[in-house]
């Protein structure tokens, strides 16, 4: 196993930016794939549990799948990666306090694994965050600290604050926690999906996935590594834009009822473009096609959250041979 930045330089202690190129830190797994997937993880002595189970796989046709990630405890498929810190940071006796920077699920997530491993929690939020989002945070028992300005004043705030700096987006640990979902996809398929489409912010979600299909693809478990589709909404499509040379304005005003998906300049953007230009594409959907899909899901019985429902927004405008596997994230009960 090894911690190297995007460019490939090695980490040295427990930075967060390379010193030699500013990129965020990535784990390579080089040892062999294990069927028993936490033993993918033998860096973690002691696994924080709140009681996750496989996430099922709905068939709708022959040619469409919903993978129903938001079967997790605290209702997103974050729970994969603030299990992975969270247990992480117990296994080497590491912090007593934690501190996030996160008004949503991610912030829900860490708050739930955290004090289950019996830190103190400091969740950073935007003046304007979420309320219903927020109540889930506070439930978990965590201390919501919020924060007038930007999201990088946010995070400044998070980072500065007494206690370890638990960031979903730059800590490995939390992004190498998704590998989960590559392997769980390996179990329940015969054959892997041509065609696997993931919501996209940050990055976590498409790095982490990316991660553990390459781990299986090195492993010769996997013939070849399926083709990612990354989606975001058309107002705020960073990586879209640059995929498909696309104008946009980071410094947009605009933001998207996927409330998830609103990360207009991620820090995780090369990674992101190393993964699509070699292993897929990027669609953005408009407001109206996520809310017409959320509503044509729901009638399906599958209810998401606006950011989940751009997936299916995506599959429905594009022509796509072979078969395909939508990742649903978060419930629809969070909105």
């Amino acid at each position: 196993m090894k911690y190297l930045c995007f460019n490939g330089h090695e980490r040295k202690g427990n930075e967060l930016y390379c010193n030699v190129c500013n990129e965020p830190f990535e784990i390579l797994y080089d040892k062999r794939y294990n069927d028993n997937i936490i033993k993918n993880f033998d860096y973690i002595t002691h696994f924080i549990s709140l009681g996750e189970v496989q996430t099922p796989v709905v068939r709708e046709n022959d040619n469409l799948y919903f993978k129903l990630d938001y079967f997790s405890p605290t209702f997103s498929y974050k729970d994969r990666g603030s299990k992975n810190l969270t247990s992480y940071l117990y296994s080497n006796n590491r912090v007593e306090s934690i501190n996030e920077d996160s008004s949503g699920n991610a912030g829900a997530s860490i708050a739930a694994y955290g004090k289950k491993a019996g830190f103190s929690v400091n969740i950073f939020t935007p003046e304007n965050a979420n309320e219903s989002k927020l109540k889930q945070i506070k439930a978990y028992g965590a201390n919501i600290i919020k924060i007038k300005g930007s999201r990088d004043d946010v995070q400044k705030a998070a980072e500065r604050y007494n206690g370890f700096y638990a960031s979903h987006i730059l800590n490995p640990e939390f992004r190498d926690g998704i590998r989960t979902l590559s392997y769980e996809i390996f179990k329940q398929f015969d054959k892997m999906p041509d065609h696997i489409f993931v919501p996209v912010s940050a990055g976590t979600l498409l790095s982490g996935l990316y991660s553990g299909l390459k781990h299986l693809y090195d492993c010769n478990e996997i013939d070849s590594i399926p083709e990612i589709i990354g989606v975001q909404p058309e107002n705020i499509s960073p990586l879209c834009s640059k995929i498909n040379s696309n104008l946009y304005n980071p410094d947009n005003n605009l933001t998207s009822i996927a409330d998830a998906l609103v990360s207009k300049k991620p820090v995780l953007i090369t990674k992101m473009l190393q993964i699509l230009n070699k292993n897929g594409k990027c669609i953005s959907v408009s407001e109206d096609e996520i809310i017409k899909s959320r509503e044509e899901l729901a009638m399906k019985g599958i209810y998401t959250e606006y950011s989940s429902a751009t997936v299916y927004a995506a599959y429905k405008k594009s022509n796509f041979d072979g078969k395909s596997l939508l990742i649903l994230t978060g419930n629809g009960l969070k909105n």
